[in-house]
């Protein structure tokens, strides 16, 4: 595959993983805990460097799993004492990235990775990390990292698919019907948090929130159906890593903003054109029952 497939096929893996797990944290209304643990897993990922010694994506991948789960703890726990949840968002959310930090500036000063570099990313570089084994050439590691998790994901979406579908919708419902509301819960932190740090080296922080709020944010305006919503933010995802890839390359700009621009220009799009929860739809009913009123 040529560099610009490659690039293309990381940035639309990252999009269809994180678009998929996005829906869920909407209909929950937990689409900020996204932004918080995109961020806090920068604590797992120093964390897993300081005990392992080593940057390989499996150890990346349980410590981000670890931080992602213990984010959505305290967030549950002081929300379930009393704070408001936005309010418990911010806290865990700025003192669990804090911590990350210190411990990467004091620790970590020595290996490729920063602040910056997690933050923003560098989907560029993508195709020159790669995996080889025995001497051949497999391709980019990013690319069967995002394709593992995403695998991963989409087995736990079908083996789960009515628990997790009923406690989003009603969770009241789903605790007479004997759920387990927690456990599902804690296995969609786990989720998000395999999903962030597998994007994270790849596009940075910023993309992956824009991925995980933005596709499934414009599928709910498009559909009631969660299936549909599914496969729809999938493609808003993808294209969005299309059309963003080919604006970097024309205004030769970053690649992972410019994914990040396009995801929200194809929101803007379907937030006025939207057939049912659209401005224009909604202008126009509202002009419809204004002359039959009259």
């Amino acid at each position: 595959m040529s560099y610009e497939g490659w690039i293309l096929l990381t940035g639309s893996l990252v999009g269809i993983s994180c678009g998929i797990v996005g829906c869920f944290l909407i209909l929950r209304k937990m689409a900020m805990l996204a932004d918080a643990i995109s961020h806090t897993v920068l604590l797992g990922i120093v964390g897993a460097y300081l005990i392992s010694n080593s940057l390989e994506g499996v150890y990346m991948l349980i410590g981000a799993a670890v931080v992602g789960i213990l984010t959505a703890f305290f967030v549950q726990l002081l929300h379930s004492i009393g704070v408001q949840s936005d309010a418990a968002i911010g806290v865990v959310f700025t003192s669990l990235f804090a911590v990350g930090v210190i411990l990467l500036s004091l620790f970590g000063g020595k290996v490729h990775l920063d602040v910056e570099h997690a933050l923003m990313g560098e989907i560029t570089f993508i195709p020159w990390d790669i995996l080889e084994i025995n001497g051949i050439n497999l391709g980019p590691k990013a690319v069967w990292m995002l394709g593992t998790v995403l695998i991963l994901n989409l087995i736990i979406i079908l083996l789960f698919y009515k628990e997790i579908k009923i406690s989003s919708f009603d969770p009241d419902m789903a605790v007479a019907l004997g759920i387990p509301v927690l456990f599902i819960h804690y296995l969609l932190m786990g989720m998000l948090s395999l999903t962030t740090v597998a994007s994270f080296d790849s596009v940075g922080a910023i993309l992956v929130v824009a991925m995980l709020i933005v596709p499934g944010a414009t599928a709910y305006l498009l559909t009631d159906k969660l299936s549909v919503m599914l496969m729809l933010s999938a493609l808003v995802g993808v294209l969005s890593a299309i059309a963003g890839y080919f604006i970097a390359m024309i205004f030769n700009v970053s690649i992972s903003g410019s994914m990040a621009v396009a995801a929200g220009v194809i929101f803007a799009i379907t937030f006025v054109l939207s057939p049912t929860h659209g401005l224009l739809s909604r202008w126009l009913a509202r002009k419809r029952l204004q002359n039959k009123s009259a």
